[in-house]
């Protein structure tokens, strides 16, 4: 955003007080430098006596109307410490960032194994078990009601391109009561996985990237869900599970990526099939009559 505002051209225009030009492009006089300061959240829910942070994916086709796919998967950070509020730890970069490249400074052998990274659904269950499933659907639903305001409060002044598409990384933090904490938006999230699992889900996560833009015109454009990706909001509209479900949320629910896509596959072949069937048909009409003509497709 601090580089579109200095997109703008300048509305007024003052003389310079020398009396001499100016260059527009003079950057020899720099204004204050920007800095967002945010609150730091001193009662973080730890699983095992650690923290953590959650990185999720949410996948923007349009601003104008505004279109919003999130991705069911996504996982948690972990510190590789133990956590502790001591003032004394305060300067422990290891026990209060969970940024990977923090922890993989750590030497740890557990970090080799695991990546110090949790699946998001594995995150889910362990809440629904402590504090039950509708304290767990909550969450989920906070989450992604700070997705949907975090987009709707920048539509007005991104520039909206229908060529073009957004693949943010949101981080994610839970306090002690369940709330998460928006801690930044990535414009580029980081996709290089450390462990097998991680690479899995990030490479179905490009995958379905490319399935959800549909080069091909092979979509109808009404689906809601899209392999990993589920709609979760269009002009105006927030979507979820059906009314009556368990969970209230898709975030963090099985990700059946595979069968679904196999699925659309088979109902999107079997509606093309329907449709070259017809248009076969009525070709046959066209071109046979009483005389039997030649039927579509045939060689002559």
């Amino acid at each position: 955003l601090a580089q579109i505002q200095q997109w703008r051209p300048a509305t007024t225009w003052k003389p310079p007080k020398d009396g001499k030009d100016q260059d527009d492009d003079d950057g020899s006089k720099e204004g204050p430098e920007l800095y967002v300061v945010q609150r730091y959240v001193d009662d973080p829910l730890l699983v095992g006596g650690k923290k953590f942070d959650m990185r999720l994916y949410v996948m923007v086709t349009s601003y104008q109307p505004l279109t919003v796919y999130m991705h069911r998967g996504g996982f948690c950070r972990f510190s590789m410490s133990r956590y502790s509020s001591d003032k004394s730890d305060m300067n422990n970069l290891g026990q209060h960032l969970t940024n990977v490249a923090v922890q993989k400074h750590s030497g740890k052998s557990a970090y080799k194994r695991t990546g110090a990274k949790w699946d998001v659904r594995h995150l889910k269950n362990y809440v629904a078990m402590i504090a039950g499933m509708a304290e767990a659907n909550r969450m989920m639903n906070d989450i992604e009601s700070i997705v949907i305001h975090s987009l709707l409060s920048v539509q007005k002044v991104m520039i909206n391109d229908k060529h073009c598409f957004e693949l943010y990384g949101y981080d994610i933090l839970l306090d002690t009561s369940f709330k998460p904490w928006l801690l930044e938006v990535n414009a580029s999230p980081s996709l290089t996985a450390n462990t097998v699992s991680d690479y899995d889900m990030k490479f179905g996560l490009l995958d379905d990237v490319m399935t959800v833009l549909d080069i091909e015109k092979y979509l109808l454009g009404n689906e809601l869900q899209i392999g990993g990706f589920d709609l979760l909001y269009r002009d105006g509209m927030r979507y979820g599970p059906p009314e009556g479900s368990v969970c209230t949320s898709f975030l963090g629910c099985a990700n059946n990526r595979l069968p679904q896509l196999e699925r659309l596959a088979k109902a999107r072949a079997w509606e093309m099939g329907k449709d070259g069937r017809r248009g076969e048909g009525a070709g046959g009409a066209d071109g046979g009559g009483a005389g039997g003509g030649p039927l579509a497709g045939d060689c002559p």
